[in-house]
Order: C-alpha cells, then sequence, then structure tokens
C-alpha cells in the first residue's frame, strides 16, 4: 500500500532531520494516515478509504463525504474515490 492519501492526494515529503549540533540528515515526513469508513448520504452506502486527519478534518468542514468529493479536484482523488464521486453525481441527477 502506498502512503497517500485517497481523497487530498496527500503524500510522503522530504527533508532534514537537524541534531542539536547542527548535523544535518535526510529524512522523511508521513503522512498522518487513518483507515476510515465513511457513509454516503446520497448512497447510504459505507465506503472505507485511507484518509490523512487533516482530510477527516476537512470532509466534516465541507459537510459529509459527499460535498467533500463534490468540490474535489479529480486529479486528487484515488481511483476508488473517484469511482464513489461518479457514483454520488449519477445518483444526484437522477434524483
Amino acid at each position: 500500500m502506498s502512503r497517500v492519501c485517497e481523497l487530498t492526494g496527500k503524500g510522503p515529503m522530504s527533508g532534514n532531520k537537524v541534531s542539536h549540533a547542527n548535523n544535518k540528515s535526510r529524512r522523511r515526513f508521513l503522512p498522518n494516515l487513518n483507515e476510515v469508513t465513511m457513509i454516503s448520504d446520497v448512497l447510504g452506502q459505507p465506503f472505507k478509504f485511507r484518509v490523512a486527519a487533516a482530510a477527516l478534518r476537512s470532509v466534516d468542514h465541507r459537510g459529509g463525504l459527499d460535498a467533500y468529493l463534490a468540490k474535489a479536484k479529480d486529479e486528487e482523488l484515488s481511483a476508488a474515490a473517484l469511482k464513489v464521486k461518479k457514483d454520488i453525481a449519477k445518483a444526484q441527477a437522477s434524483a
């Protein structure tokens, strides 16, 4: 499994580990990923995603999974999240 958020596309970053003596060596900053089950209001169905903690707060702020996916850019979403977004749009169009 790759260490990439399925909703935001946030992945590992690199930087320097700096010691007290100011010695620098390379390190990786990994995103805080959590396995989360979210329920779509329109579809009434649960979906499992690996999501960063910051993305969870964004989903709550925008008013749920459906509202978040409606505003999200397709380039940032994983294949599974993109499929859910299209299913939600199709269900909203038919309703």
